[in-house]
């Protein structure tokens, strides 16, 4: 009776922490996959090729690398939930930024505004995911990470939509295609408009975010025990890089998070190389298909597939249809005319709709590749973590390389350099991580 009672208070009080956790998680997704709308946009405001245009994603992904370490030595000291506080704070500052640098057209200052919003999401998610293992039962603690990718990759499905609404509202149909071939004073004038654009949603994003982190100062969500729990593990390990699974999950995570950012990242760019109307809103597709890969995932893992033959599948899949991308027609819609024309929605090139279909492929690595890559690391499973954390600077590399291979060659082709990433996601699932010496 008495435990009966306890179980049922402890599941009403996480009620109200894993809703704000939640609407976290949500602002981390919105304000991720925004890169995806952001890249094409800022491609035509800013006369960028595509390389200089991914810089976009290289500077948000590349604070998760370089700040990582400072923020959670900050977040030591001023306890979860003021760092997550500060978080909410740098995401502010950050949209604020987007003002100075539409108002100038000024793409640095674009790039350094988009670093510091990168740097308020990594303390937000250093913070935020151990409260959604501890604000509830061990037992259901994957229900409720499962609850959190849902919400943040609905946030990507949302975000580049908003975006277009609200920026490319009275520019519909417009791509760099469209703004080429305008008479120069005609595009400058039309690029100005376009780029004042983006004050009026980004100071409300800002608003938004002062909102959010008086509202964090004053929630009733309680304060971490920072976790010193030392588990046995094997004596002779001394460090993480002694843990072959460990690293190569590394790799993994690199390689993923790299194919993840250009399927959802690059879709815009490509979309708007061919023409597509509304090329900033095509990241939704990418990440529509993923939430329907996450929720498939949610039904079969454990109880049908098991972690690595889900993560096996899900490179086979990715590996073909890399190759389809290069060798589809960028002439015919039958694709997206099966998949969703039916459903009135408006349709693309095949080649286009393959891009969006990688999202399906990639919904279940990460949560593959983390159980996999920390099994058995015991008390360097902390240290091993922030190894993983790491690898999401993939996101900030391999797309660069992707806009290099695009401009020397063309965006179709510029996908082969997806083949590599998933051969090795293949190998981690079959025999990597299995290794337990080098």
């Amino acid at each position: 009776m008495d435990t009966t009672m306890s179980a049922s208070q402890q599941q009403r009080s996480s009620l109200m922490p894993m809703a704000i956790i939640g609407t976290l998680f949500f602002i981390f997704g919105f304000v991720t996959w925004l890169n995806g709308a952001l890249i094409p946009f800022l491609q035509i405001v800013c006369d960028l090729t595509s390389t200089q245009a991914l810089f976009v994603a290289f500077s948000f992904y590349i604070a998760y690398t370089v700040t990582a370490l400072p923020m959670a030595w900050i977040m030591e000291r001023t306890g979860y939930k003021k760092g997550m506080a500060l978080g909410l704070g740098l995401i502010a500052l950050g949209c604020l930024g987007f003002i100075p640098a539409a108002m100038s057209q000024t793409f640095a200052i674009f790039l350094v505004s988009q670093f510091v919003v990168g740097t308020g999401l990594t303390i937000l998610q250093t913070a935020s995911n151990p409260y959604i293992v501890h604000i509830g039962p061990q037992e259901s603690a994957a229900v409720r990470i499962s609850i959190m990718g849902l919400l943040n990759k609905g946030a990507g499905v949302v975000a580049p939509l908003v975006f277009t609404a609200l920026v490319l509202g009275d520019f519909e149909g417009i791509t760099a295609k469209t703004v080429a071939t305008l008479a120069p004073a005609e595009r400058a004038a039309q690029v100005e408009q376009l780029a004042h654009g983006l004050i009026l949603p980004y100071l409300g994003m800002a608003l938004a975010m002062v909102l959010l982190t008086i509202a964090m100062v004053f929630s009733p969500l309680p304060e971490l025990a920072l976790d010193t729990d030392a588990d046995d593990t094997e004596d002779d390990k001394r460090s993480v890089l002694q843990f072959p699974q460990l690293v190569l999950g590394a790799v993994g995570i690199f390689c993923y998070v790299g194919v993840e950012v250009i399927a959802a990242d690059t879709i815009g760019l490509f979309g708007s190389e061919l023409g597509v109307a509304n090329a900033t809103s095509l990241t939704s597709y990418t990440m529509a298909f993923m939430v329907i890969g996450y929720l498939l995932g949610l039904v079969l893992i454990p109880r049908v597939l098991k972690q690595s033959l889900a993560l096996t599948l899900s490179a086979v899949l990715g590996l073909v249809l890399s190759l389809a991308v290069v060798l589809g027609s960028p002439e015919q819609h039958w694709l997206s005319d099966t998949l969703w024309g039916w459903l009135g929605l408006p349709t693309v090139p095949n080649t286009v709709a393959l891009v969006a279909l990688l999202g399906f492929a990639n919904a279940m690595v990460w949560p593959a590749i983390w159980p996999l890559a920390l099994d058995g690391l015991g008390k360097f499973t902390a240290k091993g973590s922030a190894l993983l954390i790491m690898g999401i600077a993939g996101g900030a590399l391999l797309p660069l390389l992707y806009g290099y291979l695009s401009d020397v060659a063309d965006h179709q082709q510029a996908y082969l350099m997806m083949l590599p990433c998933y051969l090795f996601i293949l190998y981690f699932a079959l025999a990597g991580h299995k290794k337990r010496r080098w």
